[in-house]
């Protein structure tokens, strides 16, 4: 089996390829990359020397380059690449429509042209927008609120087109919110764990009460690598975490693990149109595809707290920017 992996140099989809390549011995996995700002090859420097492992830097929004990737023979695609930090996308929305949008065509064209056996889309909960009550379905309508979740709605729409007029083999995964090792530390939980241990206040937007559910990324992981095995094509699977918290209790939860005071949180203006909550009710892939989560919320906050307690390096040259240089030497000025 040879799968190809985009966006494998980010959070999710470098812990999807250690997964796979841990669990799945006889699979060789590609992993395409664009090394923008959060994609860090340091993420999968203990896979780097495998040799069922190959990186490719490139951009899946340039179609001569994917054609001839593609050309090369592959499986499977699972489509991690994506821009996905919403405050981002408030400054500036068009990376997230080349990237989002336009990157998940130019893939969905090429599956096509050369006759590729799954396409896996990774989408987000953030397409169906806020619920005050009860939680989203696969087949719940679509209302996103940030030109992030948009791109991504747009592009979810995209593939299930694809799979209605061209029966391209199309699958869509859409989660609720990661943490775990490897997350770049704009999000939330890294934020506030990095901070801490840098003696620096944690920022909580607004009244601190919107709420997400979470899901331990390894968890997420093998549930996306059950979709890539048993999943149907032209069907949407949800995929939660069923922890659903406030951002001030997870604030307060990391402090607590941290042995810190409330003192150290600074409440902050809100983010324009910042949902309030995302709920998803995630039993078509438990019934289904017989998948749950292995780590419930507390064991997996303590062992992400413990690794990034244990890998300061990692996160301090992603915060000092000293990780660029690196890629941008290597990379981007050949």
């Amino acid at each position: 089996m040879k799968i190809l992996v985009t966006g494998g140099a980010g959070f999710i989809g470098s812990n999807f390829i250690r997964l796979v390549l841990k669990e799945r011995v006889a699979w060789a996995v590609v992993n395409l990359d664009s090394l923008t700002y959060c994609g860090n090859l340091e993420n999968l420097k203990d896979v780097q020397d495998d040799n069922r492992y190959t990186f490719v830097h490139g951009d899946i929004a340039d179609r001569e380059f994917v054609d001839r990737l593609l050309s090369e023979g592959f499986d499977i695609v699972v489509n991690f690449a994506a821009e996905s930090h919403v405050d981002r996308s408030i400054l500036d929305a068009s990376p997230f429509i080349r990237t989002n949008v336009e990157g998940t065509m130019v893939l969905l064209e090429g599956v096509n042209k050369h006759g590729i056996k799954k396409f896996v889309q990774i989408s987000t909960d953030e397409v169906y927008g806020s619920i005050e009550e009860g939680s989203f379905s696969e087949t719940s309508r679509l209302a996103a609120g940030s030109p992030y979740s948009a791109s991504k709605a747009a592009a979810d729409l995209l593939a299930l087109a694809y799979w209605n007029t061209y029966k391209t083999p199309v699958t869509v995964t859409r989660c609720t919110n990661n943490y775990g090792p490897y997350q770049f530390p704009e999000k939330l939980i890294p934020l506030a764990i990095s901070n801490v241990l840098e003696g620096k206040p944690i920022p909580v937007y607004g009244d601190g009460l919107n709420v997400r559910d979470w899901i331990y990324v390894e968890d997420h992981c093998r549930a996306i690598l059950a979709v890539v095995e048993k999943g149907k094509p032209g069907e949407v699977y949800n995929i939660a975490g069923g922890s659903e918290k406030t951002n001030l209790e997870i604030v307060q939860m990391l402090l607590k693990l941290l042995v810190k005071g409330k003192d150290m949180m600074r409440f902050v203006t809100d983010r324009p149109g910042h949902d309030r909550r995302y709920s998803l009710n995630d039993s078509k892939i438990r019934k289904g595809l017989k998948w749950k989560p292995r780590y419930n919320f507390d064991e997996g906050m303590k062992r992400t707290v413990d690794w990034y307690r244990e890998n300061e390096d990692w996160w301090k040259r992603i915060k000092t920017g000293e990780y660029l240089k690196y890629y941008q030497k290597m990379y981007m000025n050949r």
